[in-house]
């Protein structure tokens, strides 16, 4: 495989509501950066800042050392990586391919085999944080792939955020991520089966959501989701979003022989949240209304 790119652009697909935040962190770290979106509107604000644009994926890809891709699912992935217009036939030998979302673990080993045929590496960097913890400068991100190319990236990793774990071969940080969000679901969604509980007996939310935060439960997740069940002002992840990554949990341990009984049950309120008249909202708000209408707590 050809030895790697010098780092002199760096290129960025998909600037939803998270890419659009690390692309800025990108640029505020002093990197050119080139990039594309299915809707070109969403980047006035980077381009406004002095971003290039691409007009398909693959410019992108022939015109940048480093690209990373952020977004929503493994279709929207595959869709972007393949074809004429696709990433994969605009990378050139020694060039990196970084993808920071959550996709099927399969998918990203695969993405590495069809990639490292161009003579390119791809590395698996799902992050770990919301737009809150990437404000905040505390975004974590796991790295699956080759090590050269992952030390050749790791300072451009460290824009995006302060921790920085390389886990294993490709498709190892995915897995990592898995395990993550399964545990992230499942807390978020016992909080509000507990905060539902008494306040069903009659307490205060808002002093349980005050007393929670001051608690051993105050994870950073609880810590930023928390206070969404008393002023209901931000979306993280949506029902929809979230539940994706549980699906992927439950369809690795179907293959593998594996239990994972709190993540179906997390992942069967998440069905029901999806019914709920505020399923737009974030997660842990469709998951409580779901709970405190079968409480009787509302109506």
């Amino acid at each position: 495989m050809s030895a790697m790119r010098r780092i002199e652009r760096v290129g960025f697909v998909g600037l939803g509501a998270m890419g659009s935040g690390i692309a800025r962190r990108i640029m505020d770290a002093g990197h050119c950066l080139t990039g594309w979106n299915r809707t070109k509107a969403k980047a006035e604000d980077l381009l406004a800042a002095g971003m290039g644009w691409a007009d398909t994926p693959r410019e992108v890809a022939e015109q940048c050392d480093v690209v990373f891709t952020m977004l929503t699912n493994t279709a929207a992935i595959e869709a972007n990586a393949h074809g004429e217009d696709g990433l994969i036939a605009g990378l050139r030998p020694g060039s990196v391919w970084a993808d920071l979302s959550t996709i099927a673990p399969d998918t990203s080993v695969a993405l590495g085999e069809a990639v490292a045929s161009t003579g390119a590496f791809y590395l698996d960097t799902p992050v770990s944080g919301s737009p809150a913890t990437l404000a905040a400068g505390q975004m974590s991100v796991m790295v699956g792939g080759d090590r050269a190319a992952y030390d050749h990236v790791e300072q451009l990793l460290h824009a995006i955020g302060p921790k920085v774990t390389y886990i294993g071969p490709n498709g190892h940080a995915i897995l990592t991520k898995v395990a993550i969000n399964l545990s992230l679901v499942v807390s978020v969604t016992a909080f509000a089966e507990a905060v539902t509980l008494v306040e069903k007996a009659g307490v205060d939310r808002a002093a349980v959501v005050d007393a929670a935060l001051k608690s051993v439960i105050a994870s950073p997740v609880i810590g930023y989701r928390a206070p969404l069940l008393v002023d209901d002002d931000e979306v993280y992840a949506d029902v929809e979003l979230q539940q994706k990554d549980l699906v992927l949990a439950q369809e690795l341990a179907r293959r593998l022989g594996a239990m994972v009984p709190t993540c179906s049950a997390a992942s069967e309120m998440l069905s029901a949240a999806r019914s709920s008249d505020l399923a737009d909202r974030d997660f842990l708000v469709s998951v409580a209304d779901v709970y405190r209408r079968a409480a009787g707590v509302i109506r």
